[in-house]
């Protein structure tokens, strides 16, 4: 059989093959490397900029002296994030927050998912209909503020947590990977071995389950980790604040409460101090995202297209 374009050639080692690819195509894969090349630059170039400019001296970033490498090495913004308590508070809470909040919504997530998976659950697509509902419509915000009033959770953490338990999204993306990625033939087997439904979903089901675990982990961190708006609407108090609001407040106001105050000579001293700092606490904040990203990327993409194409 010819092959689908271009010419055969016999490889140097016995039993391969090189497809001898035509002008077209040639030119097609040097557009799409082109094209991927000036999108690596687009999304890299900020980072990369964002890093320089937190460790390189603040004349340097005010006066654009800095474009791609550092400029006068320093580390005195890092210091100063390091000594200020209301940062490290926000760090802490957001920790707790994202563990929190992401352990809540898993359970939650495979508890309704599971269920609607089985094809001997009765109504599971009435009741598959009705949670779709709800991405499309909802209370509002009034409405839920006003529930979580009257539940007295105002000022505190679960006013972050319980309003977003769970993601319709993520149901169905798990919903979808039990049912096309585990076998029922299995589960029937484990029901005539005598293991009822919870031994089925501990046993079986999870076990087999690690790459969409590890989406489901990965989008519910990201989602606590980066949250904002809840905060600024539930929480008062601003010990309980986390670290992202924190950081809009620095980002927005351009100050910094107990950091710029340290050894500020001039006006024009504590604003290059301002402009260095807020590199880097965008850093500080962002790096366990960052690092963690990379060990979770192929089980992220996997997800993504489990929900793209069996929806």
């Amino acid at each position: 059989m010819k092959p689908a374009y271009g010419k055969q050639k016999r490889g140097k080692r016995e039993g391969t093959t090189v497809v001898d690819k035509s002008p077209g195509d040639r030119i097609f894969d040097a557009v799409n490397l082109f094209l991927l090349g000036l999108i690596t630059v687009a999304v890299l170039y900020p980072l990369v900029f964002v890093l320089s400019a937190s460790i390189s001296d603040p004349s340097a970033v005010m006066g654009g002296r800095v474009w791609l490498w550092p400029v006068d090495i320093t580390f005195v913004a890092y210091e100063k994030i390091l000594a200020n308590s209301q940062l490290l508070n926000g760090y802490k809470n957001t920790i707790i927050y994202t563990v929190v909040g992401s352990a809540t919504n898993l359970v939650l997530t495979v508890c309704a998912a599971y269920p609607l998976s089985r094809r001997d659950f009765k109504g599971r697509n009435v009741i598959t209909a009705l949670i779709v509902f709800t991405m499309f419509f909802s209370g509002g915000l009034i409405p839920t503020y006003l529930l979580v009033q009257s539940l007295g959770i105002m000022n505190t953490m679960w006013a972050l947590i319980l309003p977003g338990a769970i993601s319709v999204y993520n149901v169905v993306i798990m919903r979808t990977f039990f049912q096309s990625s585990i076998p029922y033939e299995i589960q029937e087997a484990a029901f005539i071995d005598g293991s009822n439904n919870f031994q089925i979903l501990f046993r079986i089901v999870l076990p087999l389950s690690t790459p969409i675990i590890a989406v489901m982990i990965l989008f519910y961190a990201v989602g606590h980790w980066n949250a904002f708006f809840n905060a600024l609407i539930y929480l008062s108090d601003q010990t309980k604040y986390p670290l992202q609001l924190v950081l809009r407040e620095i980002l927005i106001q351009g100050q910094m409460t107990g950091v710029t105050d340290l050894s500020v000579e001039t006006h024009a001293k504590q604003l290059m101090e301002t402009e260095s700092i807020k590199y880097a606490v965008v850093i500080f904040a962002n790096l366990p995202v960052l690092m963690l990203y990379p060990f979770l990327q192929r089980y992220f993409v996997k997800g993504v297209m489990i929900g793209a194409l069996k929806g």
